[in-house]
């Protein structure tokens, strides 16, 4: 019988091994064009993988009316028929703690080709990097979990647990697709949400609303243009709200984010005003982004930020009697947290000092991911590290480091034997 060392050697060892089959992995994963709506083809893919694993394969389109009557559902303008969920379980013994992997296989569209100097399709390797559109955000991430329970099983460890890996859809718009995992009746001792983290280990995401504002203004005669009021004026006036609201919140605190202007971020995306160049303006709709710490209520942070509008409206001439409409719409993503003390987060932490030899860094992540829909949903405690930065989330010319992605791998392996322990 082989000690723990050995066995844990074996499993790195194996990564090491497979390093050019990770790296081509990820690469078909990147060629499958999965923007949100258009999933069914990568799941596919991945369904074969899985069966290739010999892992029990879960296949199914969710139930719009199910979800909606859920209140973790996110209204969405288009179902999931021909977009399909698919989990793969490997059943341990039953002697060991069950684990999920959690992601998602949607991606936001490449943008204009112009902004990509290597083929946002195309999975280049390049400096040590990869190139595309979800190289960070978040196939890097599907990889890992895929391969590392591969390594596990091909060094001929068994986890006593079991071990869940949840490939989900239309992660980018609403988080739907790990509700419907939810309802669908999956749950474990623990998760780890596999999204980029620049490899830190994060037990905390912030929330992410979305808000309008539709400010009214007054046309007139381009002969008689003294008796217009600007929405465009009017609504520069809001514009600069918003922005003075985020620099008041940037004074809140909590211990997992020491700079919270990424957390807090709270900014205008659109600003639409005007219908023809010589018609002076009467309506601007504002639409815009706001984050929530997850110590905070986001219902409190909408309150008071409705009220702040409307104390910047009571100050002008015109919007005190023509206030401002704020409504909160689209996505809304709630913040959640576990103890960074929390065993699954002890876990990781000494899963990736074992993979790497370095200390792992415990942080909060800044932005929404569906870690949320576990915790508060299905009461399954989860942490989120993976491969990938977030600071090309959504980025043109995005990448992932090919180091990062097989020490995600190795670190997830580990958390693997580690949680669920193993025979052999």
């Amino acid at each position: 019988m082989e000690s723990s060392g050995q066995v844990k050697e074996k499993i790195l060892k194996t990564v090491d091994k497979r390093r050019d089959e990770i790296v081509a992995f990820l690469q078909d994963l990147i060629r499958e064009q999965s923007v949100t709506e258009n999933e069914a083809s990568i799941q596919r893919f991945i369904t074969s993988k899985l069966k290739e694993m010999d892992l029990m394969v879960d296949v199914w389109e969710p139930s719009w009316n199910e979800l909606k009557k859920h209140q973790g559902y996110v209204p969405v303008k288009v179902g999931y028929e021909g977009r399909p969920n698919v989990v793969g379980v490997y059943r341990g013994r039953g002697k060991g703690k069950s684990l999920i992997f959690n992601g998602h296989v949607d991606v936001v569209p490449s943008g204009p080709q112009e902004g990509w100097p290597h083929d946002p399709w195309g999975g280049q390797v390049e400096g040590g990097k990869m190139y595309g559109r979800g190289t960070s955000d978040m196939k890097s991430g599907l990889a890992a979990m895929t391969m590392a329970l591969k390594c596990v099983l091909e060094a001929g460890v068994k986890p006593e647990g079991d071990v869940i890996l949840e490939y989900v859809m239309d992660e980018e718009y609403s988080g739907n697709g790990t509700l419907a995992c939810i309802l669908r009746g999956y749950k474990a001792d623990a998760a780890v949400n596999c999204e980029a983290s620049d490899l830190e280990v994060q037990p905390a995401h912030t929330g992410s609303m979305w808000f309008n504002i539709t400010v009214k203004g007054r046309s007139a005669s381009m002969s008689r243009i003294w008796e217009a009021v600007s929405a465009v004026e009017k609504g520069y006036r809001v514009f600069r709200a918003v922005s003075d609201f985020e620099t008041i919140r940037l004074e809140k605190r909590h211990p997992l984010y020491a700079d919270p202007r990424a957390a807090l971020a709270c900014f205008v995306g659109m600003f639409h005003s005007g219908s023809y160049p010589s018609i002076p303006p009467d309506l601007c709709l504002i639409r815009g982004r706001m984050g929530v710490l997850p110590n905070e209520d986001p219902h409190e942070v909408q309150r008071t930020f409705i009220q702040y509008i409307g104390k910047v409206a009571d100050c002008d001439p015109w919007l005190k009697d023509h206030k401002p409409e704020v409504v909160f719409t689209g996505y809304m993503g709630e913040p959640a947290e576990i103890p960074p003390d929390h065993p699954i987060c002890k876990t990781v932490e000494a899963s990736f000092e074992e993979a790497t030899g370095r200390r792992a860094v415990v942080k909060g992540h800044e932005g929404c991911t569906d870690s949320r829909l576990l915790i508060k949903h299905a009461e399954v405690p989860t942490v989120i590290f993976g491969p990938g930065t977030i600071t090309q989330m959504h980025a043109a010319d995005e990448w992932v480091k090919i180091d990062d992605l097989i020490a995600s791998v190795k670190t997830m392996a580990l958390t693997i034997v580690n949680w669920c322990s193993y025979s052999q």
